[in-house]
């Protein structure tokens, strides 16, 4: 029987993104095909196993992630295994070691924004991109906006590209009853109504963008509510500190960096308004967790986003703060927009599942399997 090997190295590393679609995307396999034969490779630094199912095999690899020899280092590790097929669901897989590969590209952001990206980022990405597209049998991607950029951009032949929208828990992003709500706000002295963006704090999320904004935004409604961020610091994050204290907002500003997981769900309940004016984004998570919850979004008409949110959402300029402000005034105030988003947002978000995902990967694994 062909085996599949699933490359979450990453996962001992870090938390959400795309160790979280690694995750995901390993527990929905496991639950919709329990006769196929698996192999998730984890780092040897992960404490405990990831998945436990009679058809999984872990494996566990010395090479870390983002090394400098990592595409021929893990090639000896792999070809130690010899996966028949190999996913690499961050982008790029060693040199050699199974006998087909299939990559997740979840963004183009070091190609389209480079100046957004680290400089070590920038030359992982770049130096092995190309080579790992070449070598790939098949590319699964986030939204048909990444799609589009491989086939338009990149040459990429359109049949070698499959979209997989990512999904969302919706056991735990939901409406949740005040009594679920209020108390999570309260510990976080954060009240009810808040503007709220959730993501890293880095130059490519147009924090900046958004701080302007919200200073027009207090222009035109004095009283509106505090603009909470929760998220952690990524790179050049100083700046956004320091433009929050010289436009005078450090006292409509509430920070929640390292805000547990398990407390998400009350804030994307308990606020007014979700936005993301990113200037690109590969997916977009926050959105589809705020419209699962029934919470209006504000976000920009770039990348991924206006996929994610459909007809839902106001889709603004990143460019453009005015335009921020306009559509987060509405959001805030416009009763009959605020009604009919919640509902919609409601909806639009049972459209992704972590199933619906695993199952068009594993229909893409079947139709190269069946290449050999």
């Amino acid at each position: 029987m062909p085996l599949v090997a699933l490359d979450a190295r990453l996962n001992a590393y870090r938390e959400g993104g795309i160790a979280e679609y690694t995750r995901r995307l390993a527990h929905s396999l496991a639950e919709i095909d329990p006769d196929g034969c698996y192999a998730l490779i984890q780092h040897v630094r992960a404490q405990t196993p990831m998945l436990s199912a009679p058809n999984w095999h872990i494996w566990y690899a010395l090479t870390p992630p983002h090394h400098r020899f990592e595409r021929t280092a893990f090639a000896f590790e792999v070809a130690l295994r010899r996966p028949t097929l190999l996913h690499s669901p961050d982008f790029i897989p060693p040199r050699f070691g199974a006998r087909r590969f299939v990559i997740t590209v979840h963004d183009l952001t070091f190609l389209r924004y480079p100046h957004f990206q680290t400089a070590e980022s920038l030359r992982y990405y770049r130096g092995n991109f190309a080579a790992a597209l070449r070598q790939a049998a098949h590319v699964l991607t986030d939204a048909k906006a990444i799609k589009d950029e491989l086939v338009n951009d990149l040459g990429v032949p359109s049949e070698r590209v499959t979209v997989h929208w990512l999904g969302v828990d919706h056991a735990r992003f939901r409406p949740l009853p005040e009594t679920e709500v209020t108390p999570i706000l309260a510990a976080r002295k954060v009240p009810q109504g808040c503007v709220l963006f959730v993501g890293t704090f880095e130059p490519r999320k147009n924090i900046s963008g958004l701080l302007q904004a919200y200073a027009l935004l207090r222009q035109k409604l004095p009283d509106a509510p505090p603009l909470v961020l929760v998220g952690r610091r990524g790179w050049l994050y100083e700046a956004i500190f320091q433009q929050a204290a010289a436009l005078k907002l450090s006292d409509q500003l509430i920070w929640l960096e390292d805000l547990p997981f398990a407390e998400l769900p009350a804030l994307y309940n308990g606020a007014g308004v979700l936005v993301q004016p990113s200037f690109y984004e590969g997916f977009g998570f926050p959105p589809l967790e705020a419209m699962a919850c029934g919470t209006p979004t504000v976000v920009s008409r770039r990348g991924s986003l206006p996929e994610v949110v459909g007809e839902v959402g106001l889709l603004v300029d990143p460019e453009q703060p005015e335009d921020i402000a306009e559509a987060l005034a509405c959001a805030l105030t416009d009763s009959e927009f605020r009604a009919r988003s919640r509902a919609a947002g409601i909806q639009r978000a049972q459209q992704f599942t972590w199933h619906r995902t695993a199952q068009i990967a594993l229909s893409v694994y079947r139709r190269v399997l069946s290449d050999l």
